[in-house]
């Protein structure tokens, strides 16, 4: 091969983007065009435009005149050519990388195509005085599509180096796998520390983007056991649960189990409704009264539901509660929102409320879309008692044989242990929701197997267990009440493989098309369901005293560590 031949190749610049490179080296054909073709194009469009209305205008003539349209003049002839010419050179103008791509493909085994590594007796010739050649070729300098790996070894460096942000990588790139595999490997040289362990393949990076998860380096492995059947409202259920405590998934399967042998659980809704609550000021605290008294007015209801529900067919408004602070007022919007879980939907709906508000209190500020009073991921009074998205409440009656059989305990047992943690326990410590042996432990785990935000298990553990003995001592009666269980089937997570596999399980994925809204209200009762199981077993537990040996079982080595010390 000629060198000589070849045309000078400028040095590759360091730190340049893929995305540029690439364009360097293929350009568009919109790029740095001449004057004459600006005007050539600008003829073209005009052409085109000119004709079309000309034939338009010609053809609903004929045919208010009942002319057949196959009769053609001599300048709708000309039209029609002109037409056909102006579309074929913008297509053909306009779509030239994709022609090129075919008309000039890159010859696969072109060797100035391929970058070649000279033996070492190449690079004897190359430099040496005798050679051909004058100056030595640099390969990793020329301008020619590098390798995968020196490309991405390439952006790696100009991520460490601060020359490219770290969050920009999957826009630049275009592929949303390779800019977390560059992104994981630039963390590991700026921290010095390895990610080894940390899983990279065998993920939908392009499924979280723009929806759950920034800037990913990877993703954690979390088990997905079962617990169940569940024979919840006539129905069995295997439910899903994502943990990584030992003990648990077998506890509350102990739990499903002792329910179906005592008939199954029932569960109802009591509401459903999600809350939003933005909080505006006032130059005075009249002014905030004023407004509150226009919200809570039954007159307005109508007229603020249709302003409510403009950015979205399943939200309807369902009720506005108001709390003033001095000059402050407090806003809770509650609606339902289908089967999403509805946090955006809320606020979109709060925020046409606001901007209709805003025209007959303009002096009114509106200080953040959300003042806390909603309440969202934090425990709060507001939520435990108006509640908050689905408010259930689940019980079952377990009998006697099978508390003793199946929960090893006796029904007084359970009664008393009820009494002295979950209620007076945990009003000395002055617990808010918190009623319960451990509630969060559950809602956590089907969370996130079914895609949920895990945060908001703050509120959605909020639960009151009660037990009584029942039919003159022999059976328990036992029951849960969640007053703000927040849960959907659409949206966020739950579009993502895992998750919504784990839904599918339920029979609760998607949307339901049949009656918006019942399969999250499904998913809320099937959390319920699966919180009574947990409950009822692990009072028996501790009733019991098996508490700790289930724990060194399930969850702890049984080795003795004190004779391994000697």
């Amino acid at each position: 091969m000629d060198v000589r031949r070849r045309p000078p190749l400028p040095p590759r610049a360091g730190g340049v983007e893929p995305v540029k490179q690439h364009q360097r080296n293929h350009p568009k054909a919109s790029d740095a065009l001449p004057l004459p073709l600006y005007l050539t194009n600008g003829l073209f469009f005009t052409l085109f435009f000119t004709v079309a209305y000309f034939l338009l205008h010609r053809w609903r003539e004929k045919i208010r005149s009942s002319t057949p349209l196959h009769v053609v003049t001599l300048s709708e002839i000309v039209a029609l050519f002109s037409l056909f010419a102006s579309v074929i050179y913008l297509l053909g103008f306009f779509g030239i990388d994709f022609v090129q791509s075919f008309v000039h493909p890159r010859a696969p085994h072109d060797p100035w195509n391929e970058v070649v590594r000279p033996t070492r007796r190449q690079n004897d010739v190359v430099k040496g005085s005798g050679s051909r050649l004058v100056m030595p070729i640099n390969i990793s300098h020329l301008s020619v599509p590098a390798m995968p790996e020196q490309e991405d070894e390439e952006i790696i460096n100009s991520v460490v180096s601060g020359a490219t942000p770290s969050y920009t990588l999957e826009s630049n790139l275009g592929d949303c796998r390779r800019a977390t595999g560059i992104r994981r490997e630039a963390l590991q040289r700026t921290t010095r520390r390895s990610l080894e362990g940390l899983p990279l393949e065998g993920f939908d990076y392009d499924s979280i983007l723009g929806q759950c998860c920034e800037m990913p380096i990877g993703y954690v492995q979390i088990p997905v056991g079962v617990a169940g059947p569940l024979l919840l409202n006539g129905e069995e259920l295997t439910v899903p649960m994502a943990t990584t405590e030992g003990c648990l998934v077998a506890s509350t399967n102990r739990g499903c189990k002792a329910i179906y042998a005592s008939g199954g659980a029932h569960c109802v809704i009591l509401k459903d409704g999600m809350t939003r609550a933005p909080v505006v000021r006032f130059n005075s605290a009249v002014r905030a009264a004023e407004l509150k008294f226009f919200l809570e007015d039954p007159e307005n209801f109508d007229s603020l539901a249709i302003v409510f529900s403009r950015s979205s067919r399943f939200a309807k408004l369902q009720g506005i509660k108001c709390a003033v602070a001095g000059k402050n007022l407090y806003m809770r919007f509650t609606c339902s929102t289908g089967d999403a879980m509805g946090m955006n939907m809320v606020s979109k709906g709060v925020q046409n409320v606001l901007d209709f508000l805003q025209s007959d209190f303009p002096d009114m500020d509106v200080i953040g879309i959300s003042g806390n009073f909603c309440s969202d991921k934090k425990p709060a009074a507001v939520n435990w008692i108006e509640g908050r998205g689905k408010s259930v409440v689940c019980e079952a009656v377990i009998k006697e044989e099978v508390v003793r059989k199946v929960l090893k305990t006796n029904v007084a047992a359970l009664v008393e242990l009820n009494m002295l943690k979950n209620l007076t326990g945990s009003a000395m410590a002055g617990a808010l929701g918190g009623f319960n042996a451990h509630a969060s432990n559950i809602v956590t785990a089907v969370y996130i197997a079914t895609g949920q935000d895990p945060a908001q298990n703050v509120e959605s553990s909020h639960c009151i267990t009660l037990m009584e003995a029942i039919n003159d001592g022999k059976d328990l009666h036992v029951s849960v009440t969640m007053p703000s269980i927040e849960v959907g089937t659409v949206g966020g997570g739950t579009q993502l493989a895992s998750q919504s596999a784990c839904l599918n399980l339920l029979g609760v994925k998607g949307a339901s098309k049949e009656s918006p809204g019942s399969n999250s209200r499904k998913l809320a009762t099937i959390v319920a369901g699966s919180v009574l199981a947990g409950e009822l077993s692990l009072m028996s537990a501790l009733a019991a005293g098996q508490l700790v040996k289930s724990h060194m079982k399930y969850n702890r080595s049984s080795k003795d560590v004190s004779k391994l010390a000697c």
